[in-house]
């Protein structure tokens, strides 16, 4: 299994995070508000689109609505390959972060 690029850890997150709410809209305003700033639908679509080829992700259709004008919601969810794919990224982040904590960096300041 090859390593999740740092675009593909953060949706996957979101997507296991925002469980039966994950599909573009919410998923885009998820990482936004994370990470305090807009986060391109073009960057979000790309990462799906890969994501979804390497089996870490499954589409699946919502029905349509009036305020949507008929358009579908498309629903995300994480696979298992998707899981063992964050699980992986998360103990490879704990053994380089080991003994690391936000104190170690108070020497910068604010």
């Amino acid at each position: 299994m090859e390593d999740l690029t740092k675009m593909e850890e953060t949706v996957l997150i979101a997507i296991w995070q925002l469980k039966n709410k994950a599909y573009g809209y919410e998923i885009r305003k998820h990482i936004s508000e994370v990470f305090k700033k807009e986060f391109s639908l073009g960057n979000l679509y790309s990462a799906l689109y890969q994501m979804n080829k390497k089996d870490y992700i499954n589409k699946s259709i919502g029905e349509a609505t009036e305020r949507r004008r008929g358009k579908k919601k498309i629903y995300y969810s994480v696979t298992p390959k998707g899981m063992k794919a964050l699980k992986l990224a998360c103990e490879m982040h704990d053994l380089v972060w080991r003994g690391v904590t936000v104190h170690s960096f108070e020497f910068l300041g604010k």
